[in-house]
Formats: C-alpha cells, structure tokens, sequence
C-alpha cells in the first residue's frame, strides 16, 4: 500500500511540474509582450496568479499525500507489532546464536513460563536439534513434541535493517492430525492364518468318547480368545483358520505374547500330548492382498519351525512368540512318502545330481549327502557333493570313502560344480535350509533345480526357490530323514556298508548316542541302517578323539561356571586344533553334570566367537541362540558373535538368557 501511494504522489508531482514549467514559458512569453502590447500585462499577471496557485495546491497536495502515507504506514507498523500477540499460534524470534529476542503470549503459555525473553531456546528444546535446523539456512519445517501435544515448526530466516540475522519459529499444532493419522494406522486391516499343530495325534491319544469333548474345548477357547479381541475368526478347514483383525488387536495381543498358546497348552481331557497351534500373521499396510501373503509365509515359518508359536512378519522382519514345546514325533510317514515319490520323480528327469550342505560340514550332513549319492546311483544318475575339504568332525569317514575306488570322483570343489552346471542337473540341499549357511550360494543361484532335505527349525533366510522342501524339525537328523525316502525309491534299496554306516553315523551324532529326540521312527531308521550292512563298531570308531582334544576338553569343563544354579557355561582356551568341535562335546558333556539342564560353551576361531548350546528338560537354548542372532533346536543350538571378545559375548549371552527368562520361555 505504502509503494502505490508512493507512485500515486509520484504522478501528481510530474502533472503539477509540469503545468509550473509551461507556466513559466508563458510569463516569459508575456513578460517579452509587455513592451509591444497593452494587454500583456493583464496576461503576465494571470500567468503569475495561476503560478503561485499551482505552487501552493502542489505543497497542499504533497502534505496531504504525506500525511496520508504515514498514516497507512502507522496502521501497518500496528497491525504487524500486534498481529501475533494475540493469535493461539506460538511465535518466538531468536538470534543467530539461540537468544530469545521476542515470543507472543501463546508461546508462552505453551511452554507455561513466564521469563522467557533473553533465554537460549537449545536450553528449552534440549532434543530439538534447533542448532541444526538453523545451519541448514533456509526455509524449514521439523516435527516436535512439546508435553502432550505434537507441532509442525517452521523456521524462517530473516534479516533486519542492521544486516543481524533473525529467526522466526512458527509453532503449528499437528496433535489432532496425529492422531488421526495413528487412529488410521491402527484401523488398517490385517490378515493371519491359525492351525492346529498336532489334532490327529492329540485325538489318537485319548478315547474316543471324548475325542469330541476335546475338539470342542480346543474350538471354543480359540473362538472365545480372538472374540474378547474383536477379531473375526473364520474356519476354512478342520484344523486351519483364517483371522481378519486390525493393527490396534495385534498390537494387543502382542502385549499379552499371545498367551492363548499357553491356554491352549493347558487343556487336558486325558490327552497325552499338548494341544499347540501354529500362527502366521502378516502385518502389511500396503494392501490386503500382500498381508494374505505375508501371513502365508509367516505361517508356513511358524509350522517350519515346529509349530506352538505366533509369528509376525512386517516387511522383512519377523517377530516370534512361543515355541515352548519340543516338537511331536508324527508317527505318520504320509508326508515322506509324498516327499519321496516328488524326489523320485526328479531323480527321473535330471541328467546329474549335485550334493550340497552346510559350511564346516558335519557327520549328519555327509551321512545325509551319502544317502542322496545312492538315491540318485538307483536310478543310473551321476551324483557329486560339493566340499572344499574335509573337516575334523568327517575326517574320519571321508578318508573311508577316498580310500574306497567306487568314490572316485564324489567329491567336487564348488567352483568346479558350477562350471558343470546346466538347466537339467538337480542341486540337492541336505542338512541346512538357510542361504547364508550354504558351503556355496554362487552355486545355488546358477541352480534351476533345488531341493531341500533338512531337520532344523525354518528360518527367515531359507532357500526360496526350491522345487521340493521338506523341512521336518521333530525328526532327529537328516539321516534318518534320507533313510526313510530310501525305503520308497525303491523297493530292495541296497546300500554299501560305508553308505549305511554314514547314515548311522549322522544319526548317532545328532540323536547323542540315540539319547535326544531318538523317536520310533529313528530306530526303525537304524535297524534299517543296520539290515543294509552298517556296523555299531566301525560308526564308533569314527568318533575317536586323540590325546590333546581329551585334555583341552577336561580343562574346559575343570574351569566351568555355574550360572542360575542349573547352567553351566565353559571356555575352551589355546591353540588346539577343531576347537569348534571340542566346545560341541564340552556341552555335551556338562549335561551329565548333576543339577546341570543347560550348558553353553564358548570358543574363538578366527576373530569370531562361536557358542554351542545344549539343554535338558524345558530350557529353549534355541531361544536363547536366535536372540544372539543363531539358531537350531529347543536342547541344541548355536550361534556366532563376530567383532567381539569372549568376555563380550559372556555379557551377550547373560543378556538374552535374562531377555528369555524375562519373556517367559522357561516356564
């Protein structure tokens, strides 16, 4: 308004010059006439009468004009001194180096003080970073919570008539819009699947009579949990369910760890066996049809992994509650026959097998890769196993199998593997289903064809592009796994003695002596074993240890600690060779201990802390070893801690056995 008043003054100024300076014309004009002419005079006076009233209605002008522009001027200067002393939007202006210079009465109403001016806003805002903000140099806006309320504050750089740089911080109060914003985020719609784990065997287990008592019981605590959290429930099989719940219910059963698998646990109407289930949740915002399919892949983890647990998966994280009980045997084979008869088929249609476990290979995983060698060797197909060379827990078997002329060339080297590699030749996985346990993952990519044969509980990373899978967590090993597909490849399946041996060899090891998870199926596994040629005494002998490896493993157990009174934890010291195996029989060995339900035992390879977990009765060391970021069963388990010292990893260790006592898994 000031700058168009400016040029309004501006024009009238011009008009009434002008007008003076052909007035002046004229009086000369006139004044030359004065001497020729009587009239002149009465012109010359005119002109100087128009003149002097020219000038003084362009003085009159001018003040009033003036007095005009100082008076919107003033109104301005008003409205801009008060127009945020009033408003309910919080100002404040700050210097350069954070000096509160002026706020209005919201400001401080917010901030609920009184002596506000002179103090430093980084005292005030200690979180806000507001030193940050202003070296950014410009126009910005941040999100803030002051108390119990959330404010967009816009930072705006200004620069006063002295050049001093000023600040102006705007509060806008976003509480409301936040909220809103949480009220959607918690009405989204989510999908999961629940099933029952075990109810063919829990039915089998009781009289008949009161096999639907059970199943009603079963039904009706599923239907009146998930009710209580306005969940719909919908049964799409005899077992199985699919749940439509909101964030908001999630978020609530999380804060009870999903407690109705230990209501469930509870039931008891003479069954022998526990009732768990199995949930797979897939929290996907994005669209419903990609939370269908996360909760897919979460479920078929969570029955991967031996069911009795709930799992969520959000992206690519997963969370786990559960998985307290050990995994019931199915004494049903249904599933490896159906397994088998897929694997025979193809067997039929590869032109070359390859075998490929886990780095550092172990007895259970050559036993297994021998196993698959004479399946493919049934039906006339050249089969390899991929291994770099020969570990301390295998020398023993592969210098058997090397001494012997059928296995020439059984063992190949991954580089070499590759290069032979075409779209025909089947890569089969034995003993592990994660891809960064893989002996190679280069391997694995160039493969058209995977299977998967393994005894471990699912993990997040496993081999997704496998044609077959079959991941069995309450079978003891992978060996007895590869024995029972035998049986149905063929009907007189023949092994050599070296190849049964290896099967029992894998078994043994794993089961601890036919002790831990030693089923029926796995003695009828190794009385197969045995009818095929495997003898007790040579499998025995590919256990011996040497001298050194004897003491290494006493001294480690002399200087064992005692943790809660039931849990040992060992360090094995030195220089000795296949330390990692030594600390695997240390925790084998404390379990004897009386009192002792768990063991963990630590040692260093390479910069890299490696932990081997053993347990008796209900303690979940696989638990325990996937909150180090490890894994493997409830009594035996493992994990790695790299950039760290053993005195590091023992903080580490009492850290999460604290977390899982805190979570409740022991109990």
């Amino acid at each position: 308004m000031k700058i168009e008043s400016k040029k309004r003054f501006s024009y009238a100024n011009i008009i009434f010059r002008s007008c003076q300076i052909l007035l002046v014309i004229g009086i000369v004009i006139q004044a030359l006439k004065v001497f020729t002419s009587s009239n002149a005079m009465i012109g010359l006076v005119i002109y100087l009468i128009v003149l002097l009233v020219s000038i003084i209605g362009e003085r009159k002008l001018a003040e009033y004009i003036k007095q005009e522009i100082e008076h919107e001027v003033a109104q301005i200067i008003s409205i801009k001194d008060h127009m945020f002393s009033d408003i309910e939007l919080p100002v404040v202006i700050i210097e350069e180096v954070g000096n509160i210079k002026w706020c209005n009465k919201a400001f401080n109403e917010l901030l609920k003080e009184k002596e506000i001016i002179g103090k430093n806003i980084k005292s005030i805002f200690v979180d806000a970073k507001i030193g940050e903000w202003i070296l950014e140099n410009q126009y910005t806006s941040k999100r803030m919570n002051i108390g119990n309320k959330s404010f967009d504050v816009m930072l705006e750089a200004v620069t006063d008539t002295d050049k001093a740089k000023r600040y102006v911080l705007y509060f806008i109060d976003c509480t409301e819009q936040e909220k809103l914003k949480l009220q959607i985020e918690d009405e989204k719609t989510i999908i999961g699947y629940l099933c029952i784990d075990n109810i063919d065997e829990i039915t089998h287990s009781i009289e008949e009579v009161r096999q639907p008592m059970l199943l009603a019981i079963i039904d009706r605590k599923i239907n009146l949990w998930f009710k209580e959290r306005e969940v719909v429930l919908a049964r799409i099989e005899r077992d199985k369910y699919m749940l439509v719940l909101t964030c908001r219910e999630l978020k609530k059963m999380e804060e009870t760890k999903f407690d109705i698998l230990d209501e469930l646990r509870k039931i008891q109407v003479g069954n022998e066996l526990p009732v768990t289930i199995s949930i797979g949740i897939g929290n996907n915002l994005t669209e419903l049809a990609n939370s269908k399919e996360d909760a897919r892949i979460a479920f078929d983890l969570a029955q991967g992994r031996g069911g009795d647990q709930a799992i969520i998966k959000y992206n690519d994280k997963y969370t786990f509650y559960g998985g307290k009980t050990k995994e019931v045997e199915k004494s049903t084979r249904v599933k490896a026959r159906i397994k088998a008869y897929a694997f025979k088929e193809l067997l039929h249609e590869a032109d070359k097998v390859v075998i490929m476990g886990h780095k550092n290979m172990d007895m259970d995983c050559l036993g297994a890769a021998m196993g698959v060698y004479r399946g493919a060797a049934i039906f006339g197909k050249k089969a390899q196993i991929v291994l770099r060379e020969p570990t301390f827990a295998i020398q023993g078997l592969y210098d058997r199998i090397v001494a012997s002329k059928e296995y020439d060339d059984l063992f190949v080297t991954p580089e070499d593997a590759i290069k032979e590699m075409n779209k025909d030749t089947l890569l089969v996985i034995v003993d592990t289903h994660r891809k960064s346990y893989l002996e190679s993952l280069e391997l694995l990519e160039v493969s058209d064809k995977v299977v998967v044969f393994d005894h471990h509980r699912r993990s997040t990373d496993y081999v997704e592009e496998a044609v077959l899978t079959y991941i069995e967590p309450f079978i003891s090993s992978t060996c007895e796994m590869i024995a029972e597909i035998l049986n149905y490849l063929g009907e007189k399946i023949k092994l050599n003695p070296i190849e049964a041996d290896a099967l029992l060899a894998g078994i043994t090891i794993d089961t601890k002596n036919f002790v831990f998870k030693a089923g029926v199926r796995t003695f009828e596994a190794a009385a197969f074993l045995r009818r095929s040629g495997a003898d007790s005494t040579r499998v025995r002998m590919l256990f011996q240890n040497d001298m050194n490896t004897y003491r290494a493993r006493a001294q480690a157990i002399q200087m064992a600690e005692v943790w809660r009174n039931e849990m040992a934890v060992a360090v094995v010291n030195g220089d000795v060779e296949h330390i990692t195996i030594i600390a695997a029989q240390v925790a084998d060995e404390l379990l004897n201990v009386k009192g002792i339900k768990s063991s963990f035992v630590l040692s260093e390879v390479d910069e890299c802390i490696y932990i081997s977990a053993r347990a008796l009765g209900d303690t979940n060391v696989q638990r325990i070893m996937e909150l180090l970021g490890g894994g493997g069963h409830l009594g035996i388990a493992g994990a790695q801690l790299r950039d760290s010292t053993i005195d590091m990893a023992k903080q580490k260790l009492k850290e999460a056995i604290e977390l899982y006592i805190e979570e409740g898994e022991s109990k």
